[in-house]
């Protein structure tokens, strides 16, 4: 039996090159039928990121089936190591030392979601007026953060703020964190690039999720993202969860 979602989602993106890149090395998947999301990030300053990015989210996009939430990130990791090798594999082609891309999917089955990231893509939970990271970025910042060393607001503009220890196509072994958590109604989850999640506060990714009509979400934290420097590329896929039963709980039983 398919592991179909209980949730009704509704979902949009939009990614962007920014004001001072030329090329939009970002690429993204918004499949709210089948509940599946990834943004990718090529890796700045190497060979044909655009590609490495691509080559990835067009892998999650001929994700099976699943029958649970465990084959369905299994998928999800075999096809993420297949797109490794494909890059590590190009390199070699093109005789440049890698061509790579973050990646960060967020997977519905049931009443849970999962997810899978490597690099600095991230993926935000808003629930009950709080926002929260759910990933964890792997880069030499947020080490340093996770040391001490930096504040939350000196890692935003910190000089190695681009430097990442885990990507698509680094290394001949992918390594992916994942996770998962159960889902409730009018969950609201935003995976985004880092030109969005440098540019921007999480106050300011709030606003935009609570006031923007959520179809066009994606759309306004990008605008904002540019306004305030658009210095690489920007990409936002905001997704939402409503439960189709959770009206059913809240009716009143009359007294006859």
């Amino acid at each position: 039996m398919i592991c179909a979602s209980q949730f009704r989602w509704t979902s949009s993106a939009r990614s962007d090159a920014g004001r001072v890149r030329e090329i939009n090395e970002d690429a993204c998947l918004d499949q709210p039928e089948p509940g599946r999301w990834a943004v990718a990030d090529g890796m700045g300053g190497h060979a044909v990121g655009d590609l490495a990015s691509r080559l990835v989210i067009d892998a999650l996009s001929r994700l099976a089936a699943p029958l649970s939430m465990k084959s369905l990130i299994a998928d999800a990791r075999t096809r993420l190591q297949t797109a490794n090798r494909q890059l590590r594999d190009e390199a070699v082609r093109r005789q440049v030392q890698r061509i790579g891309s973050t990646v960060a999917v967020l997977l519905a089955c049931d009443r849970f979601c999962g997810y899978l990231w490597a690099g600095d893509s991230r993926i935000y939970l808003y629930r009950a007026g709080q926002l929260r990271q759910l990933t964890r970025d792997h880069s030499q910042v947020e080490e340093l953060k996770s040391l001490g060393v930096i504040t939350d607001e000196e890692a935003r503009h910190h000089p190695a703020q681009h430097m990442i220890t885990r990507a698509v196509g680094a290394t001949d072994l992918l390594e992916l964190d994942d996770d998962a958590i159960e889902v409730a109604d009018g969950d609201v989850f935003l995976l985004c690039s880092d030109g969005l999640s440098n540019e921007l506060s999480d106050d300011e990714i709030i606003s935009v999720l609570t006031s923007a009509q959520r179809e066009n979400a994606s759309e306004q934290l990008v605008e904002l993202a540019l306004a305030r420097g658009g210095r690489d590329n920007i990409t936002a896929v905001v997704v939402q969860a409503e439960d189709p039963n959770a009206s059913d709980k809240t009716l009143l039983n009359p007294s006859p």
